[in-house]
């Protein structure tokens, strides 16, 4: 089948940083977990420590799967954008590198989902 262009698309994007009163978007995705099917998307405010990310925000999200208390964060594995990633605690969003729309992907290894079905 053909495909015919419509010319030129231009348009003023509205999810800009300067939109989101302080915040950025942060994309997560809990892998090996479809019971969400796609990453969670979130205005989170750059300065949060990431030690209060796990603490306070991601119960919020992924709390009521039934893995997420055996989670062991000391052995999660992360990737940020695409590239192998150790998160400072202690350290905010922002200065771990995070960003606006930002992809930040974790693996909770002998955790598949429930009873190993990766859902």
């Amino acid at each position: 089948m053909p495909v015919t262009s419509i010319g030129k698309y231009e348009f003023e994007p509205l999810d800009k940083v300067e939109n989101f009163h302080g915040n950025q978007l942060t994309y997560i995705n809990w892998e090996k977990h479809l019971l969400f099917c796609a990453p969670v998307c979130l205005p989170l405010p750059p300065e949060m420590l990431f030690s209060t990310f796990i603490k306070e925000t991601m119960p919020g999200v992924y709390g009521k799967h039934p893995d997420f208390e055996k989670i062991n964060w000391d052995e999660v594995t992360w990737t940020l954008d695409q590239v192998d990633f150790i998160p400072d605690m202690a350290a905010s969003l922002k200065e771990n590198g995070l960003g606006h729309k930002s992809l930040l992907r974790f693996w909770t290894p002998g955790l598949n989902g429930i009873e190993g079905s990766h859902s």
